[in-house]
């Protein structure tokens, strides 16, 4: 078990900065998610925290201990690659049993741990297969169990599930949830996958070229957003931003049931927040684009002046396209941001 942290860490790759002066301490036992788009630096900080590279400033502590010069080997940290990185001449038991060989334990000691890694991950079935005879689930859960037979400290994984199929990334992120409490340790998750990250983390990090722009609870994170950026990294569909004249004063196109903060220079809407009405022929008209029926949900994706926007329904309203509508909003439900993109206090 481990408590994680980076002191004011900074790592860079000749005049590029990967990471950014980056603080954050990661609970013992929690499911800790470094999310952002690609090149924010999630990979490395992982390769950071396991060792394959070293800080250029700062510090990196496990359970209080500077490990800056401590080898990958000696921190006793499991890394589950976006490769999954299996040899491919080996069986699925062989590649599990494989650290626990190459560290010289006992055979009762590896069988022990296989057996306990299989049951955990419902791969009994298929240790006799080569990877190549695998599907890809199954290979991802083997790659998984060769980290968890190791008995590590903590588990590092970067976005192992991205090349799986929707449905069985659905199921896998529950798996991992799982496994990671009946272990009881310690894991780093990257990805780049909003809804993965909400779905899983304890709490999660938003990055942004190195940079950390926000630590938190991902309700709170999705609820109370630091930045116009991070408000749009968090939501399918994205929030829509506005400048405030759109939204409030005679020229509004959407009807805003109260007063921005002072200093707002633009408005943020979830498209779940976006009322839509017919238009009563008095105020602005927005014209209807586009309409995606999912099922319990439908995204209507609205032209005003010009600009898109998009509103996510209950069910599957009678909404056609190229009709005018009138769109509203609850004071209480916008996001108000600054010039420099900060949020603001509700007026």
């Amino acid at each position: 078990m481990a408590e994680i942290s980076f002191h004011n860490v900074t790592k860079r790759y000749g005049q590029t900065v990967a990471v950014d002066n980056a603080s954050f301490t990661v609970a013992d036992n929690e499911f800790f998610c470094l999310f952002g788009p690609p090149l924010s630096g999630k990979t490395t900080m992982l390769r950071l925290i396991l060792g394959l590279e070293r800080p250029d400033e700062g510090e990196i502590l496990i359970d209080g201990r500077r490990v800056n010069e401590v080898s990958p080997a000696r921190r006793n940290i499991a890394m589950v690659f976006q490769n999954l990185a299996l040899f491919p001449h080996m069986t699925a038991e062989q590649n599990v049993r494989f650290p626990l060989v190459e560290r010289g334990e006992a055979e009762a000691v590896i069988g022990a741990r296989l057996k306990d890694a299989a049951a955990k991950l419902h791969i009994g079935h298929v240790l006799h297969k080569m990877p190549a005879q695998l599907s890809g689930g199954e290979r991802q859960r083997v790659a998984i169990a060769r980290a968890l037979v190791r008995d590590p400290v903590a588990f590092l994984m970067d976005d192992p599930i991205s090349a799986l199929d929707a449905r069985l990334r659905e199921e896998t992120r529950v798996e991992l949830k799982r496994i990671q409490r009946e272990a009881g340790r310690t894991l780093i998750y990257v990805t780049h996958d909003q809804e993965e990250a909400m779905s899983v983390a304890d709490r999660m990090a938003i990055l942004e070229r190195g940079a950390i722009r926000q630590i938190g609870r991902p309700v709170d994170i999705y609820d109370h957003p630091a930045s116009a950026y991070v408000a749009q990294l968090l939501g399918a569909p994205a929030m829509n931003i506005l400048p405030v004249a759109m939204v409030q004063g005679g020229g509004g196109v959407i009807r805003l049931e109260g007063l921005a903060p002072a200093g707002t220079a633009e408005i943020g809407i979830r498209p779940e927040d976006i009322r839509v009405g017919a238009h009563d022929g008095h105020g602005a008209v927005a014209k209807v684009w586009e309409v995606e029926p999912l099922g319990g949900t439908t995204v209507v994706t609205l032209d005003v002046g010009g600009r898109m926007l998009r509103a996510l329904m209950r069910g599957q309203p009678d909404i056609r396209v190229a009709t005018a509508v009138t769109l509203s909003v609850d004071l209480g439900r916008a996001h108000f941001f600054g010039a420099g993109g900060q949020a603001l206090r509700r007026a």
